[in-house]
């Protein structure tokens, strides 16, 4: 049987991403379609990114593609692609198109509505996370068909929703189930990777119980010289409670219904990956000088990522900016929650709840 040849596959593949992928995913970085979740008004640019990825996709030489949009009335539209392939099994290629709101912390010279390139970094909201997907579907079909191999049929689902939690995903593959079929294989193209030396595969991920957090202490601002020592400080309130989650020197989730017992062979895994990655297990944040992981152990970086639960607050509300805050006594404190927990966890959960 006819196998791929790796370096004329590559070759090939770096002459597409150079002079036709970057150019489109720079004008779709500069699109601020960002998920409905964080932009009420989100349709415009939504379908602006959509039209930019539709566009180029049915340019691909493919043999038998087509591309379609398919919209459900007041949700997100999905982009469909349908690719006829041997035999009678059928590959999903799935990733998405929302982004992320933008947030603050852009260093100097970098934003997130501006494409830059750095080296062979491509930064601009979306482009990693999970603008590339489409790209990369049509570019390894391309390669494939390229060689004159054989391949199965493939359908790719691009969706628009899947930073909101994918709210409209399921009512999309309820009216496309006869279409899609039944994947014998589903490649989701919005993961990472430990490294490029290996081909990686990820199981499974975390799930999330995210909410707003608020306490609410004065109806109107006060002066602290006059009211502290008498007024509760909101964000006193706010890190008790915040305690009884997890251990503020630890980081451990008190919760202990949400710890699970790592199965044997799930240990073995995490021991052998933290051989292969040694410190790219965590070398690869952007730790400030002095600062350090929670813990030292490699194995443990791996579980506490994997399968242990954990607690991250993601956004906070009601502190003014360092530069006019004065002597006010606030009324209130909010944050955004994160609790991260075991996949394993939420499939012990009965069906249906």
């Amino acid at each position: 049987m006819p196998t791929l040849d790796a370096p004329r596959a590559l070759q090939s593949s770096q002459r597409i991403w150079d002079q036709e992928i970057l150019p489109a995913l720079y004008e779709y970085i500069r699109i601020p379609n960002k998920s409905p979740a964080y932009e009420p008004r989100w349709q415009q640019n939504m379908d602006r990114a959509v039209s930019l990825i539709e566009a180029w996709c049915r340019k691909q030489p493919i043999g038998g593609l087509q591309v379609e949009v398919v919209r459900l009335p007041g949700r997100t539209p999905i982009l469909l692609m349908e690719i006829p392939g041997e035999g009678s099994e059928t590959v999903l290629l799935y990733g998405h198109l929302d982004k992320q709101p933008e947030m603050t912390g852009w260093r100097q010279g970098l934003s997130p509505w501006q494409p830059v390139r750095e080296g062979d970094k491509l930064y601009g909201r979306g482009g990693a996370d999970d603008g590339y997907s489409s790209f990369a579907s049509m570019a390894a079909l391309r390669l494939v068909q390229e060689q004159k191999l054989s391949h199965a049929r493939c359908v790719v689902l691009i969706e628009a929703c899947e930073e909101s939690g994918s709210t409209d995903l399921p009512a999309y593959i309820e009216h496309l189930t006869t279409r899609i079929g039944k994947p014998s294989l589903v490649v989701c193209l919005d993961s990472g990777c430990g490294n490029y030396d290996q081909l990686w595969t990820t199981t499974s991920l975390r799930g999330m119980v995210s909410g707003n957090l608020r306490v609410d202490i004065l109806t109107e601002g006060v002066h602290s010289g006059d009211a502290s020592g008498i007024v509760p400080e909101s964000f006193r309130i706010l890190r008790q409670l915040l305690s009884r989650i997890d251990d503020e020197q630890t980081g451990r989730v008190k919760i202990e219904g949400l710890q699970m017992q790592v199965p044997a062979e799930r240990l073995k895994q995490a021991r052998l990956t933290a051989e292969v990655l040694g410190d790219e297990v965590w070398n690869k944040f952007p730790f400030v000088p002095g600062a350090r992981p929670v813990v030292t152990d490699k194995i443990e970086m791996i579980l506490n990522r994997s399968w242990r639960p954990a607690l991250s607050i993601t956004g906070i509300e009601g502190l003014p900016p360092l530069e006019s805050a004065g002597n006010v006594l606030r009324p209130y404190t909010a944050c955004k929650i994160s609790l991260r927990i075991p996949r394993a966890w939420i499939r012990s959960l009965p069906r249906g709840w």
